[in-house]
């Protein structure tokens, strides 16, 4: 039993009213085909005409320009690496649980991250993160989680645990692009 308030039955959507759906949604937040594609499911009517009237929708906002995948990973990337301070593995994550096809997504990191120093890029979101130095394991061990969760690689999170005078070892372990 639920104490929530009644969900009201909103009726399905014709393709006119898709299309006034997926502007005033690209307008406030860019998205990829497919997070369009999963939010006007809900709002089109069932069936092959649902698909259909949805189809049409995305080709046409395609032709006008207002969706691209694309654009859209290279604004994601560039945003993540500027503003966050990710590395290219967490933004390649992002990319992929947008919907964004593989080919795209490697393309778009080898644009982004070309000419770009891992270390100082990982140096730079400690400082935007305020991490501080580690002193012992623990906290050496938890720095590094963190790192690694933020895209980095464990080369690079050696560099910059070293370059705070930790005591790290070094494990040979294979990179892979």
């Amino acid at each position: 039993m639920s104490f929530g308030r009644a969900k009201t039955v909103r009726p399905p959507l014709d393709q006119a009213g898709l299309m006034e759906f997926a502007v005033r949604s690209l307008s406030s937040k860019m998205k990829s085909v497919r997070d369009l594609r999963r939010r006007m499911q809900d709002r089109a009517e069932p069936g092959e005409a649902g698909v259909a009237a949805m189809d049409a929708v995305i080709a046409r906002l395609k032709e006008y320009g207002y969706l691209s995948d694309e654009a859209f990973a290279a604004d994601f990337t560039r945003l993540r690496k500027e503003n966050e301070k990710y590395g290219q593995r967490r933004v390649q994550q992002g990319l992929m649980q947008k919907g964004i096809a593989q080919e795209l997504v490697s393309e778009t990191l080898k644009k982004a991250y070309e000419d770009v120093d891992e270390v100082a890029l990982a140096k730079e979101y400690v400082e935007r993160k305020r991490m501080k130095k580690p002193e012992g394991d623990k906290e050496i061990a938890r720095t590094m989680r963190r790192l690694m969760a933020a895209g980095f690689s464990s080369k690079t999170i050696w560099k910059v645990l070293r370059g705070w005078g930790a005591e790290v070892e070094e494990v040979d372990v294979e990179e892979s692009e």
